[in-house]
């Protein structure tokens, strides 16, 4: 069985590549980038941009399935960026599926796509769609969803979606850089109290869900819905950051900002890079504000249930193998 990963040479992409061959698939993966390493394994590999109809179509082609991983992330960034991506992107892997007649569609989701600007403590998926969105990827990635959800169980296609919070572990290229990054230059505040709790999810935890999904389809269980996922223990996050830089050797955040003023900076500082079109992002943005300084951890019932899943890492154990990695 051919199976293709859009983003597989992404950090949650390899993971789900990494299961999918343990399992003895054929897996294809359509990324923007060479993967010599992938390709060692037998992976082939579609060079080609998601936003690109050409390319998705060429990739999907001659395959049974499809985990569409592949997506823009961040805070910050022209809206039509993350349109392209995140939504046309998502089209293309729709039309290339119902067009060669594949199965089973993963679509990697996120809990953002129910971001309102509030707190959610132990929510499920009986949440609407969000509002106020505050920056494009939680919106672009909630009518993605919308979309790939209204397609299951037409044409013969069966979807469902997967909504990781905070992904992280060994070989992570955003989180755990940033925050050791950051810190070392003494511009990490704990924002807020710092006694929010928030959703994280290891790495291969994620993978894991991704390949429950996949069987899960095949029964018909998850069709056409979505599912939180989590390490199904939510952290008090200041509390989990501290520990993870003190044992990384880094200097822990001691500094404070109140909620309402990193928002009010992430609003005052937002104008500013648009006004003068300045380069990389914002020190704060209100989307950032509000996701660490409130609850977000959601009840992920409904995937234990319906894809059996549970986590495989431990938070502690995960900790573990990040720090010794990070120190080797």
């Amino acid at each position: 069985m051919k199976v293709l990963v859009t983003g597989g040479g992404g950090f949650l992409g390899r993971h789900v590549v990494e299961r999918l061959l343990a399992r003895g698939l054929e897996v294809r993966v359509l990324g923007r980038s060479a993967q010599p390493e992938l390709e060692k394994r037998g992976v082939e590999i579609v060079r080609g941009d998601i936003a690109d109809a050409t390319a998705v179509d060429r990739a999907v082609a001659g395959t049974e399935a499809v985990f569409h991983v592949a997506a823009k992330a961040g805070v910050w960034g022209p809206r039509e960026e993350y349109f392209s991506a995140n939504v046309l992107g998502t089209r293309h892997v729709l039309a290339a599926c119902v067009r060669h007649g594949v199965g089973r569609l993963v679509y990697t989701s996120t809990p953002s796509v129910v971001f309102t600007g509030e707190a959610f403590s132990g929510a499920d998926e009986s949440l609407p769609y969000g509002k106020n969105w505050l920056c494009p990827y939680p919106e672009t990635k909630a009518q993605a969803e919308r979309e790939v959800l209204a397609a299951s169980g037409h044409d013969g296609l069966l979807t469902c979606a997967l909504r990781p919070h905070l992904i992280w572990g060994v070989g992570d290229p955003h989180i755990v850089p940033r925050l050791v990054d950051r810190a070392r230059r003494g511009r990490l505040r704990i924002v807020g109290d710092g006694t929010n709790r928030v959703d994280i999810t290891h790495v291969k935890n994620a993978a894991l869900a991704h390949e429950l999904a996949f069987d899960a389809l095949e029964k018909g269980t998850a069709a056409g819905r979505a599912y939180f996922l989590s390490q199904g223990e939510p952290v008090v996050l200041w509390d989990w950051i501290n520990n993870l830089l003190s044992r990384l050797g880094e200097p822990v955040v001691k500094r404070r900002i109140s909620a309402r003023t990193a928002y009010r900076a992430g609003r005052a500082l937002e104008w500013i890079y648009e006004k003068f079109r300045l380069p990389g992002e914002p020190a704060m943005t209100r989307f950032v504000a509000v996701e660490l300084s409130k609850d977000h951890w959601y009840d992920i019932s409904a995937a234990r249930r319906d894809l059996g899943y549970a986590s495989e890492v431990s938070t502690e154990a995960g900790l573990d193998e990040l720090v010794e990695d990070w120190m080797s």
